[in-house]
């Protein structure tokens, strides 16, 4: 954090003193100590603030506003699917909770339960949701009758909770996290199949449009699918520094299971009594910390563009004996320039930190470009621009403020992107063999490998690999295939 306190001004004529520290550097860098740069990285930018609870954690504004952006996107898009918004409760019965037993099996080591009301312990214990499923769908029976009720489409921007685990992780592993959850109900397969894929096309835009990070889209094994579902669709991450693989989101097709159990059912065009097929998808604020291990660097945040709270911070840079006042006018000027614009622009004119201290500080949260103006900006009526991703720098007309501003807020969006994709590109390892398997994984990298689509295979692999780092686990079937002869492939 900042070295030191800040100055009192003094009283009379004195100067006021500027702070020159810029002791807002990371300890550690991203390729030495990944974890510890990372916890640092999301509190020194002001992402969040640890909690005193183990695996809770304060969402800043910094963080929020990220979240918000893409909600602010994802829901319009699904309201144009018809989709709705609603809100059941947070709390959920033991015997709704256990009505589907293989959904509750995946989950049962991660609820948490309330079992007191003050001093007094509560006779049937409550269940803290760790998804929906089972909170929505009694309803959901007693909502549809018939075919005109179908389709049924909802969803809930709500929290979770999933309270055992270890190694809690900001934004990728927390006991409580923020999300959105779809639950949708169709008469027909074909609809729901049609519903699955349009869900997971709005995920991978939100990872490379918005957050410029680059997925893989697939179905998961039937290991690793949604307990209690007929198939699960995902978008898959991958952070290269430490070789790991991430789920981004998923699109799960419930099938006709939960319909069976919540006896949810409709009666048909014909007369005919029949169960709904049920899709449930949902993506979290584990983009955040997705986005922050793909972009971060050593100084701290990259935002991309279209999620970032401010996309431009504007810094006065006033020499001796310069036009101060006219220096924070042009700075003043320039923010209500790029506002008008539809550019979320601010000015940093507070007087007692210096410049430099003040790059160091946006450069930490990540802002995509920082607009500097000193004494021949204002003579030139020009501005500099500066970089976050690349640091290039560039004199700009103030003529052509916001065509300029804009184009390179599009070329930082696209650079990030293309900069995320080569280096998880250049990780991806074709292999054939068990031999090229093994060292494929000990040099951290994503495996594309045949695969007989076999459970007991999988379990194998994964007993196999178990080490101190864990055990290789499948991420996805990718959509997109390679060309080999009788052969599946699978990104491990």
């Amino acid at each position: 954090m900042a070295g030191g306190e800040k100055k009192k001004s003094g009283g009379g004529g004195k100067k006021k003193e500027v702070k020159k520290e810029t002791g807002l550097g990371l300890s550690f860098t991203k390729d030495e100590n990944f974890g510890e740069w990372y916890s640092e990285v999301v509190v020194n930018g002001e992402m969040i603030e640890y909690y005193d609870i183990s695996g809770c954690y304060i969402l800043r504004p910094w963080a929020m506003s990220i979240w918000e952006n893409m909600q602010t996107f994802f829901d319009a898009e699904i309201k144009k699917m018809k989709v709705k918004n609603c809100y059941f409760p947070l709390f959920v019965s033991p015997g709704v909770l256990q009505k589907e037993k293989d959904h509750i099996e995946g989950f049962a080591p991660e609820v948490a339960w309330v079992t007191k009301s003050g001093e007094s312990d509560l006779e049937v214990p409550i269940a803290i949701r760790p998804t929906s499923e089972t909170v929505m769908y009694p309803y959901y029976s007693k909502w549809i009758r018939g075919h005109r009720d179908l389709p049924l489409k909802l969803n809930q921007w709500c929290n979770v909770v999933r309270w055992e685990f270890s190694n809690p992780t900001p934004f990728i592993r927390s006991r409580e996290f923020l999300w959105q959850e779809g639950h949708t109900a169709f008469a027909t397969k074909e609809e729901a199949d049609t519903e699955v894929l349009q869900i997971l096309e709005l995920y991978r835009h939100i990872y490379e449009e918005f957050l410029a990070i680059p997925v893989t889209k697939g179905r998961k094994s039937e290991l690793e699918k949604f307990a209690g579902g007929l198939y699960t669709t995902s978008v898959e991450a991958f952070i290269p520094n430490t070789g790991r693989g991430i789920q981004g989101a998923t699109s799960h097709c419930l099938g006709q299971n939960f319909a069976k159990m919540f006896e949810i059912n409709f009666e048909n065009e014909k007369g005919e009594k029949s169960m709904v097929w049920q899709n449930s998808w949902a993506y979290s604020t584990r983009t955040i910390g997705v986005m922050v291990m793909v972009h971060g660097d050593n100084k701290g945040l990259v935002l991309p563009p279209k999620v970032s709270a401010l996309q431009v911070i504007v810094i006065p840079v006033p020499y001796k004996d310069a036009d101060t006042q006219g220096i924070f006018d042009a700075c003043a000027a320039t923010v209500v320039t790029l506002s008008d614009a539809g550019i979320r622009a601010e000015a940093d004119l507070r007087e007692n930190y210096s410049p430099g201290w003040k790059y160091s500080n946006w450069e930490m949260k990540g802002v995509p470009l920082r607009i500097e103006i000193g004494p021949r900006d204002l003579a030139n009526n020009q501005v500099r621009a500066v970089r976050r991703d690349n640091g290039e720098k560039t004199d700009i007309s103030r003529v052509f403020l916001v065509e300029q501003v804009k184009g390179m807020l599009d070329k930082i969006q696209q650079n990030l992107f293309d900069v995320a994709k080569q280096k998880r590109d250049a990780c991806i390892e074709v292999v054939k063999t068990w031999d090229e398997f093994v060292k494929a994984l000990g040099q951290k990298k994503l495996i594309l490998a045949p695969w007989c689509d076999e459970e007991e295979v999988e379990k194998d692999v994964k007993a196999r690999t178990r080490g101190e780092m864990g055990a290789a686990k499948s991420l996805c079937i990718p959509f997109e295939q390679p060309e080999l002869p009788d052969a599946w492939r699978r990104l491990v």
